[in-house]
């Protein structure tokens, strides 16, 4: 009688756990020149059926790898937690470039969607970067890698924290503009207060300024049209909460290329834990959030926190990006 004969073991491989994000290529569905500034780009992709945001998406962060030079993309595929230290490692001029950008809208359906996302092109010597430079020329087919939210995961992202202001204190530049925007979208349409958006040309206002916000949420478009960076933005805030002008700029020992300061943060070590002082005028209900090139932000905070006593926790100021300082991928 033969022996049985004993089955071969096959090993079993552990699948890896999902990444507590999506990480992984999308594909660009349209493209479309919005306005002079400004490139809207819809991404697509499988993999974006794992993406949601637990509530309205306001300023909701996200981050793009952009190919590099040569047009090639890092690989993510079976990324686990050590990712971060993966890529890194890899030599600069294969990692493409890491840039974070705002979601515009989510188009499609839940089981497909698509991320809006609008692209500055910031395209003059000193200002422009590799998100300028691929949005300038984008088509669709294109490909990126995008880091976006898990649905059901806690990813972060998001500064915008109103609470229970009373009233909303909104200001940026063009690459703060589709945050705005977006925020201006999930507004309760019983929101109260002022928006303040400096853009390069008369053209991207006309061109955004048709987003719905509650009636009672004033947006000024601010087209600077050759005049200095931030200098429209200054001028119109300082006469909104009715304080003087001023002509000091701000020095350049003071201007943190990596400002972010919320209410939970401070980049410049600040105890976020001291108690709350109560202003004691009339923007004590008020809140601010305020984005753009740190020079600029750095000023809004100088007059809001410093001159004005404002309390740093009924503010979020972020510098989205330093003018002639690269970002490194």
């Amino acid at each position: 009688m033969l022996a049985a004969e004993t089955p071969t073991e096959t090993p079993t491989e552990t699948p890896t756990a999902p990444l507590p994000m999506v990480l992984d290529e999308v594909e660009v569905e349209t493209v479309e020149r919005i306005s002079p500034s400004f490139v809207r780009v819809e991404l697509g992709g499988p993999a974006l059926a794992d993406f949601g945001v637990d509530g309205p998406l306001y300023d909701q962060r996200i981050k793009l790898v952009f190919p590099d030079d040569a047009g090639r993309l890092p690989s993510f595929a079976g990324a686990d937690d050590s990712w971060w230290g993966t890529w890194l490692d890899l030599p600069e001029s294969e990692r493409g470039h890491l840039r974070t950008y705002s979601v515009r809208a989510v188009r499609g359906t839940p089981a497909e969607p698509r991320l809006v996302v609008d692209l500055v092109l910031h395209l003059e010597h000193d200002a422009t970067g590799p998100g300028s430079a691929w949005a300038a020329q984008a088509a669709p087919g294109d490909r990126l890698v995008v880091m976006a939210p898990r649905r059901g995961v806690p990813f972060g992202g998001i500064e915008f924290t109103p609470g229970t202001a009373s009233e909303l204190l909104l200001v940026g530049d063009e690459t703060a503009a589709p945050a705005i925007c977006r925020i201006l979208e999930d507004l309760d349409r019983d929101a109260r207060g002022a928006a303040f958006v400096e853009v390069p040309v008369g053209r991207d206002a006309t061109a955004l300024a048709g987003v719905p916000a509650p009636a009672n949420v004033d947006v000024v478009w601010l087209p600077r049209d050759g005049a200095p960076h931030g200098s429209r933005l200054d001028r119109e805030v300082r006469r909104h909460l009715g304080v003087a002008g001023s002509d000091d700029p701000v020095p350049e020992t003071e201007v943190d290329p990596d400002l972010w300061e919320t209410p939970v943060y401070s980049s410049s070590g600040e105890d976020v834990d001291l108690p709350v002082a109560t202003v004691g005028h009339d923007l004590d209900g008020v809140y601010a959030w305020i984005a753009g090139e740190s020079g600029t932000v750095t000023g809004l905070r100088r007059l809001l926190v410093r001159e004005l006593g404002m309390d740093r926790r009924q503010v979020a100021f972020m510098g989205y990006w330093r003018r002639g300082v690269a970002m490194r991928s």
